[in-house]
């Protein structure tokens, strides 16, 4: 049996995440592709089935070249993933999605390894328009058509997971790659006021963090080379969210790429996309944290 399960992106938010579960739930040795652009030691998992290797996705075949043989799945998570930022580093996005995920993509193709892909929300909005709303959405796009390409010309097998607005634990709080889940945590906590960017009335179906990990654990167990979709049933718009927080709000400018709604994946792919909506609640989570830290 291949003994490997490779995670892009390992020492990030949904990385160290994923590698924490399948320590849990198998006997799995694990290693972790990071360029630590986003990622951190700090969210370095101290157990000895997991490796460490900083190095770009663009360099995937070589890293582990020797590994190749017993590389069970590889988890791609390790891409530009922030949507205004896309903007103002483009050639960096462009690096990571396009030409890192193809040589990720290649590379499993290449060892008959099983890719899992995330994609993203941020694709589908306004019938599917929100795909050109920015370098991010644009890059991600693309990808997922050539994978559908790829499964055509060579029968490539993969799974997809769409992602919504992920939160939780090792989420990123601060920095220009923060989450919003994670920047109002960090401006409750130091008493700031809550930044929403206008016009506030942007919906989102934030997902918590083990709803995302479960589902992409359960696609790589059922391994039916299938499109997914985790995301909350409830949407709820920034403002609101920076209300449950407290009352003190400070508005930021429109920006560019911002996307108004969060849709849910259409069926459109030869692939079935399965649906499944996550089990904990956005205003219980936050409620949970605002007692936890009320007193400090």
């Amino acid at each position: 049996m291949k003994k490997i399960i490779v995670i892009t992106g390992g020492a990030g938010f949904v990385g160290t995440n994923m590698i924490n579960y399948f320590l849990k739930k198998t006997k799995l040795n694990l290693i972790s592709i990071d360029n630590y652009s986003s990622g951190s030691k700090k969210n370095h998992i101290n157990n000895k089935r997991v490796k460490y290797i900083k190095a770009d996705t663009k360099d995937i075949s070589k890293i582990l070249n020797k590994y190749r043989n017993d590389i069970n799945s590889l988890f791609h998570f390790g891409e530009f993933s922030r949507i205004y930022q896309s903007f103002l580093k483009i050639n960096e996005c462009v690096t990571s999605n396009t030409t890192g995920s193809y040589e990720v993509f290649s590379f499993c193709l290449k060892n008959n390894i099983k890719l899992l892909y995330s994609a993203t929300s941020a694709t589908i909005g306004n019938s599917g328009n929100d795909k050109n709303l920015s370098p991010y959405a644009f890059t991600k796009q693309k990808n997922l058509e050539l994978l559908e390409n790829l499964k055509k010309w060579y029968k490539f097998k993969f799974e997809v997971i769409y992602f919504y607005n992920v939160y939780g634990p090792n989420q990123i709080g601060s920095g220009s790659m923060a989450t919003v889940i994670g920047i109002f945590e960090d401006q409750y906590l130091k008493k700031q006021p809550l930044t929403v960017v206008r016009p506030g009335s942007q919906s989102r179906r934030f997902t918590h963090i083990y709803d995302t990990i479960q589902m992409c654990y359960h696609a790589w167990k059922k391994n039916r080379c299938r499109h997914y979709s985790i995301s909350n049933k409830k949407s709820y718009t920034i403002l609101e969210v920076a209300k449950m927080y407290g009352p003190n709000i400070k508005f930021l400018p429109a920006r560019l790429g911002e996307r108004y709604s969060s849709s849910l994946v259409p069926k459109n792919f030869s692939n079935k996309v399965l649906r499944f909506f996550g089990k904990i609640d956005l205003k219980s989570y936050i409620k949970s944290f605002i007692d936890l830290n009320k007193n400090q």
